[in-house]
């Protein structure tokens, strides 16, 4: 893809990511079920009424099902929403005379509630609009329409999604649980990475006067995924020499500097073997050997000593 068509593609906003068609399916697949659930509950619950569900479920369903672990799917987001806008809705189709006034009042009186509550999710808008567009048969119901449908296909949709997303790990909802699931399993990593403090993503965040359609949760995973890769990378072999000092780039009591000795260089990569002592961190003045592959898996970047610290040194240096 040329750089002007990526171009164009970010300037309008058009997702790059790769997601699998797996994933895919089963986002459609969910909000199948999610958007089932509601029609048959309700129709059981309120029988032959004529309002069963709200359009804008089909916009939650999206969230829910498409994009589980963004910050406006979250449940309080979704309940809150929903119950707040349902509310502002039916009292600007009370209390004022004029429609469209009505109707423009509740959707940005909503959306300043959401704000507020700190339950922003749009579709909560369509449905304070829905209370004051939305007929005769929406405004008989009165207050009553916060209750059922409104409150009545939120409760449903949310407990589908948390039983339809439990079966995939990685998809659990709320997003709490995945993130629980993902730090279980980052335990079995004895590698591990650098943490964020929990206070320092929240003032970060902060510092962008914008609702970020991200949890901090998922900022904390795709931090691990990024720096996992980078170590994974591992250090240029070719840039390995005998006299140089190397560090693992790590902090605390794992960090430390390696000093390679000597070099036996062969072809073979089982053969290439560099024997080096430990100058910091742990094991301080032990020696042992490592072939260059496994030194190189090992070392983050090269170092040189400036007077009392260690400075790293630039690959092309």
């Amino acid at each position: 893809m040329g750089p002007n068509k990526r171009s164009w593609l970010e300037l309008l906003g058009i997702e790059l990511n790769p997601v699998s068609h797996h994933e895919r399916l089963v986002s459609a697949l969910g909000g199948f079920f999610g958007i089932l659930g509601i029609l048959g509950i309700s129709h059981y619950f309120l029988g032959s009424a004529s309002l069963l569900i709200v359009a804008s479920m089909g916009a939650s369903a999206v969230l829910l099902f498409a994009v589980p672990h963004g910050a406006l799917a979250q449940p309080w987001a979704v309940f809150g929403g929903h119950t707040v806008s349902a509310l502002v809705g039916v009292s600007c189709a009370l209390l004022v005379p004029h429609e469209l006034l009505a109707a423009s009042l509740s959707v940005g009186l909503a959306i300043g509630a959401m704000y507020y509550l700190r339950c922003t999710h749009p579709p909560g808008g369509a449905t304070a609009l829905f209370a004051v567009v939305g007929g005769e048969a929406i405004h008989d119901l009165g207050y009553q329409y916060v209750l059922t449908p409104v409150m009545l296909n939120v409760v449903v949709m949310l407990g589908i999604a948390v039983l339809f997303n439990y079966a995939f790990p990685w998809r659990r909802y709320p997003a709490f649980l995945a993130f629980r699931y993902q730090e279980q399993q980052a335990k079995t990593d004895t590698e591990g990475y650098s943490p964020i403090a929990h206070a320092d993503l929240v003032s970060a965040l902060s510092q962008i006067d914008s609702f970020i359609d991200v949890t901090e949760h998922d900022l904390l995973r795709i931090y691990e995924l990024a720096t996992g890769r980078t170590e994974q990378r591992g250090f240029p072999r070719d840039k390995i020499h005998p006299g140089h000092f190397y560090s693992n780039g790590k902090y605390g009591d794992d960090w430390s500097v390696r000093q390679v000795v000597d070099a036996s260089p062969s072809d073979d990569p089982e053969k290439d073997m560099l024997v080096y002592k430990v100058v910091a961190g742990p094991g301080r003045r032990s020696s042992a050997a490592l072939t260059r592959t496994e030194f190189a898996n090992w070392a983050a970047n090269e170092v040189i000593r400036d007077e009392e610290n260690w400075k790293h040194v630039p690959l092309d240096g």
